[in-house]
């Protein structure tokens, strides 16, 4: 099997640290993860947005604002789990 794209990576990363915290990582975390520079963590970062992938930066920032089906900013949407409340939807 092959290795995983660097893309994938990066979705994968995002996703399990918002499952784990309700929080989206920031690209120095990614890059750390990646095992890549910041500025490539950054770039991997912009590279899975405009790849299409469904979310979005807060407006010219670096900050995930939504990666769905997760909300980083509070909404009206609570996710609450074995009663536990650290998730916004979109």
């Amino acid at each position: 099997m092959s290795e995983p794209s660097r893309l994938d990576r990066t979705f994968s990363i995002i996703m399990n640290r918002m499952v784990e915290t309700g929080q989206a990582p920031f690209y120095t975390e990614i890059a750390t993860e990646l095992g890549v520079s910041a500025e490539e963590g950054r770039q991997a970062l912009h590279d899975l947005f405009e790849a299409g992938v469904s979310g979005w930066l807060f407006p010219n920032t670096d900050y995930v604002a939504s990666f769905a089906p997760f909300s980083n900013i509070p909404t009206q949407y609570r996710v609450t789990i074995d009663g536990h409340q650290k998730w916004f939807a979109q």
